[in-house]
C-alpha cells in the first residue's frame, strides 16, 4: 500500500502544504507550496472567508503541481491554551498469545476515558511507556502478556477555535483526517535517537508569535507562548527606514543578515523609492536593526526556558522561517549557548525551515498510525499508482540528464 500524505498549516504569514510519499523508511517529498495568509492572526482564524479563499489558492497551486485533487489532509494547530495531563490505563490482551495494534488502541482509549472537559478536545495522546506483566516497553505489538498497562501524556485545547480553523479546511474542500500541535510536527521532523531519550526544547520563530516547548523523551511536558515574532523586525526595519512593511520584510529575507558583525560594509542595497528618488541601504546597517529584535526574541527564549523547568537542557532547536537568515546560528550561540543550533531540514523539496512543522506533522502521522498498527493513504490506490509513476519518470529523466552532465564534465 502507497503510504502518501497530505499536511496543511495555516500560518500567519504563509499557509503550507506538504504532500509526501513514505518509502523504506524515508519520506519522498511529492509536492510543496506556499501562499501568503489573509483572516489568520496568531495562528487563529479571524476572517473565515479571507482564510478559505487563500487556502483554496494554496491547495490549487499543489494541485497543478500533483496533477491531482487533493481531499484528504493532516492539520497543524497552534498551542493556545493547551492542557497537558498524565492518565494511566488498562485493558486485557484479545489474544493472550501476542499484543496487537488493536491492543494499543483500546488501552489508549481506555486511558483516555473521563479525562476530557466538554469544552475540551482531544488533539494528542503520547504514550510515556507501555506495561507488560513486568516490563516496561515503547512498543508492545508482538508481545505475549495477558493485559497491556499504558501511562501517556494527553493534550487537549478549547473547541471553538479549534472548529475554525478546521471549518476553514472544510469550505475549501479538504477532509482533515487529524490534527497536531506544529510544536509536535517541529520535533518530529528533527528527532533521533539521542534528542528522544533527552529533555530539550524546540522554538518556533513564527510570524507574530514565538512557540516554546520543552520535550521529555519525545514528549512535550510544557509550552508557552512568546507575543513576539519575525513581522516585528519587518516593521522596525519599515520605521527606521520609512518605507512599507512588504518591502521591509524583502530586505529582511533577501539582503540583511541576523548579526550586525558579519555583514558587509561595503554591501549596499538600492531602493527605488519613485521614478526620481531611490535610496541607498547598508547591509551593515540594516543588519543592525534585524539584530536588536533577534537577540530580543533570543532572549525572551532564554527566559522563558527557565520559567518552564528547572531541569538540565541538553537541546535546544529553532525553527520558522526566520531562523533562515544568514547568520542567524551565531546569534543563537550568542544567547542560548553551543548547545543550542538552528533546524537542518535534510529532505529534498523542501528544504527551508518554514515548513518543518508540516513536514513533521507528516512523520507524526505516520508514527502515531504504526504504533496502532495500521497504515493510510490520503489517496485513492489510483491516484497513488498514477502519481508515484509520473514521479518516477521525472526521477528517470532526471538521471539521464545528470548522466549526459556527468559525461560532459567527467571528460
Amino acid at each position: 500500500m502507497s503510504q502518501i500524505y497530505t499536511g496543511i498549516d495555516l500560518g500567519s504569514n504563509s499557509m503550507k502544504i506538504v504532500v509526501a510519499n513514505k518509502m523504506k523508511e524515508k519520506f519522498h517529498v511529492l509536492a510543496v507550496s506556499s501562499y501568503p495568509s489573509l483572516g489568520i492572526r496568531k495562528g487563529q482564524v479571524v476572517n473565515t472567508k479571507d482564510a478559505t479563499d487563500h487556502l483554496k489558492k494554496c491547495i490549487l497551486q499543489t494541485e497543478e503541481m500533483l496533477g491531482l485533487q487533493l481531499k484528504k489532509a493532516v492539520v497543524c494547530i497552534p498551542t493556545d491554551h493547551i492542557s497537558i495531563t498524565i492518565v494511566t490505563g488498562e485493558v486485557e490482551a484479545e489474544d493472550s498469545s501476542f499484543l496487537t495494534g488493536e491492543d494499543v488502541s483500546r488501552v489508549l482509549k481506555k486511558a483516555v476515558s473521563g479525562h476530557i472537559d466538554s469544552e475540551e478536545e482531544l488533539i494528542t495522546v503520547m504514550p510515556i511507556h507501555f506495561k507488560v506483566g513486568e516490563e516496561f516497553v515503547k512498543d508492545p505489538k508482538g508481545m505475549k502478556g495477558e493485559a497491556l498497562e499504558v501511562k501517556a501524556v494527553i493534550a487537549t485545547v478549547p473547541k471553538e477555535p479549534l472548529y475554525r480553523i478546521l471549518e476553514v479546511v472544510r469550505l475549501a474542500g479538504i477532509e482533515a483526517v487529524d490534527v497536531a500541535f506544529h510544536a509536535t510536527g517541529d520535533y518530529f521532523e528533527i528527532r533521533n535517537d539521542r534528542i528522544d531519550s533527552e529533555v530539550g526544547s524546540v522554538v518556533n520563530i513564527g510570524s507574530e508569535v514565538t512557540s516554546v516547548s520543552v520535550f521529555n523523551k519525545g514528549i512535550m511536558i510544557k509550552n508557552a507562548l512568546i507575543p513576539v515574532g519575525s513581522r516585528f523586525i519587518d516593521k522596525d526595519i519599515s520605521y527606521v527606514y520609512k518605507i512599507d512593511e512588504a518591502t521591509s520584510k524583502s530586505l529582511k529575507e533577501e539582503f540583511a543578515t541576523a548579526v550586525g558583525r558579519y555583514a558587509d560594509s561595503n554591501d549596499v542595497y538600492e531602493l527605488m523609492l519613485s521614478e526620481h528618488e531611490k535610496m541607498q541601504i547598508g547591509q551593515t546597517e540594516l543588519s543592525k536593526v534585524v539584530e536588536a529584535r533577534v537577540y530580543e526574541i533570543l532572549k525572551l527564549v532564554k527566559k522563558e526556558l527557565k520559567s518552564l523547568t528547572n531541569r538540565e537542557i541538553s537541546y535546544i532547536i529553532i525553527t520558522g522561517g526566520l531562523s533562515e537568515l544568514a547568520g542567524f546560528q551565531y546569534a543563537v550561540e550568542d544567547i542560548l549557548g553551543r548547545s543550542a543550533r538552528v533546524c537542518n531540514i535534510t529532505t529534498m523539496g523542501v528544504r527551508h525551515n518554514k515548513y518543518s512543522s508540516v513536514l513533521g506533522l507528516l512523520k507524526y502521522y505516520d508514527d502515531k498510525l504504526s504504533l496502532r498498527g495500521k497504515q493510510d493513504s490520503m489517496f485513492t490506490k489510483y491516484d497513488a499508482d498514477l502519481l508515484l509513476k509520473e514521479k518516477k519518470e521525472e526521477v528517470s529523466n532526471e538521471r539521464i540528464i545528470n548522466k549526459v552532465f556527468g559525461h560532459f564534465f567527467d571528460n
